[in-house]
């Protein structure tokens, strides 16, 4: 895995490669969506091109669903200011492109197991009502990525509510960067087009 396919990965929302390094059961419970995650991800990389892009990507979804706060990813991404501009169904509309999105970028980026290794670092660190899990994925040559997950509670359940990149580079950040010259003043159509043509390109592995 080429860390630039991992950092467009990241930007697009997570993909992962990972060795447990515990039991979910076992774990800090902020910690247990991320190895969940993870197993389901190892999951659809030892299918590999084996199995058809759609069927990996309907396997991966729910557990993305599940693990990541999509819509409070997508509002943050698309910014507080234009958030509310932006018309319900185009909302609805969105949410859907973002979340097909985000499963495309791991399926398409982590499509094949070469013995990465993916470590928890046990040693979770609040920030402010945050906790971050930080973890690291070890390529075979040595070569190290650093991922830091920000967890976030909500009614006694726990999400994945940004990642940094070597502990400082937001994914949320970087996709609002992205999504600004792409959304207009209450109009999300471009955006919406815009994502719709990657997931495509993904699926079809023609995306640059």
């Amino acid at each position: 895995m080429k860390r630039r396919a991992l950092i467009a990965a990241l930007c697009a929302v997570p993909c992962l490669i990972w060795a447990v390094t515990s039991q979910a059961e076992d774990a800090d419970p902020a910690t247990q969506p991320i190895i969940a995650l993870n197993a389901a991800i190892l999951d659809a990389m030892h299918a590999g091109h084996g199995k058809p892009f759609a069927e990996r990507a309907a396997a991966l979804r729910p557990v993305v669903e599940k693990v990541f706060d999509l819509p409070l990813l997508l509002r943050n991404s698309v910014g507080n200011v234009r958030w509310p501009t932006i018309p319900d169904e185009q909302k609805a509309s969105l949410l859907e492109v973002f979340t097909q999105f985000t499963v495309a970028s791991y399926v398409a980026n982590f499509d094949a197991f070469n013995g990465e290794k993916f470590i928890i670092d046990h040693d979770n660190r609040k920030v402010e009502n945050d906790v971050v899990v930080p973890s690291r994925i070890v390529a075979t040559n040595g070569d190290i990525t650093k991922l830091d997950y920000v967890m976030r509670e909500t009614d006694g359940v726990w999400h994945v509510v940004d990642i940094l990149l070597d502990g400082s580079i937001s994914r949320v950040a970087v996709t609002r960067s992205d999504f600004r010259a792409l959304l207009g003043a209450g109009d999300a159509s471009k955006l919406i087009d815009s994502l719709r043509s990657k997931v495509a390109n993904l699926a079809a592995g023609t995306a640059s």
